[in-house]
């Protein structure tokens, strides 16, 4: 049977996203038959294109890099959320083809964070300075009563941060990275780095951390996710934020409320651990 609904997640390099593995789990737990959720490599300049051509069949799309801030010009509306970042990893197509963008990394990682039982910390440090930092800021902002410092490489990467921290009306300090094992003496980390960057700072774990964020999923545990909880710290990881985010779109994209986290969870669980 063709599919009556279609929606996807776009992207450059795409072939190991998780999209189509927890979307398709939340059609199956909320038995949308007719439904199907795909995986397209689509770069910037072939964007364009790829909007013209769908039709009504299609309900939304996921979006990854370098998508997010691409897309922004060829859409009819962005949420505030999407625009105080300037990203949106979300589009919903509604019926009479408008193309409507919001951005679920930053309410997902608030939604993850709460989950471990974290709802508002009066510091936080941040590991790292590129378009995840932002949206750390971003969500920092609703649970944050305090000073956030973000550790960095540059001046540059440190200017950056306090315009963003300006923007979204966070108050942020930074440090240089050589000083990132100070990050922990906050009650929150937030590490938004790429793989390995942050294995040499296992080993300065204190004995009684907070929590840590580590938006990364794969490899998982990273060094210093397991020298954190090894030493009785809570540790969110990169699927918690995958997982709550999509459950925003499936949200959005389905009108179906609320979506099956737990079943989404295990279906990620499980993708990760064949691979």
């Amino acid at each position: 049977m063709s599919a009556t609904r279609r929606a996807a997640v776009l992207g450059s390099p795409i072939a190991h996203s998780l999209s189509p593995v927890l979307h398709r789990a939340a059609y199956a737990e909320l038995a949308l038959e007719g439904w199907a959720y795909d995986r397209f490599e689509v770069d910037e300049a072939a964007l364009p294109g790829f909007l013209e051509k769908l039709g009504p069949e299609w309900a939304g799309l996921s979006l990854t890099m370098p998508l997010k801030r691409a897309v922004i010009p060829l859409l009819d509306e962005i949420s505030p959320t999407a625009d105080s970042v300037e990203a949106v990893n979300t589009v919903v197509l509604t019926s009479d083809g408008r193309r409507i963008g919001d951005n679920t990394d930053i309410p997902g990682m608030v939604a993850a964070l709460r989950e471990r039982g974290v709802r508002q910390v009066e510091r936080a440090s941040v590991l790292g300075a590129g378009a995840t930092a932002s949206s750390a800021l971003a969500a920092l902002s609703r649970i944050c009563t305090g000073e956030v410092t973000a550790y960095v490489r540059s001046e540059a990467r440190a200017e950056e941060m306090r315009g963003w921290g300006e923007r979204l009306g966070v108050t942020v300090r930074t440090a240089a990275w050589e000083d990132a094992a100070a990050a922990f003496e906050a009650p929150l980390t937030i590490a938004t780095t790429p793989a390995g960057t942050t294995d040499a700072l296992a080993a300065a774990v204190p004995d009684r951390p907070g929590t840590l964020f580590d938006v990364l999923y794969e490899p998982w545990p990273t060094a210093l996710a397991t020298a954190w909880a090894d030493r009785g710290g809570a540790v969110v990881g990169g699927l918690d934020l995958l997982v709550h985010q999509a459950v925003l779109q499936v949200e959005q994209m389905t009108g179906r409320s609320p979506a099956p986290l737990a079943a989404m969870r295990k279906a990620g669980e499980v993708a990760l651990a064949a691979r």
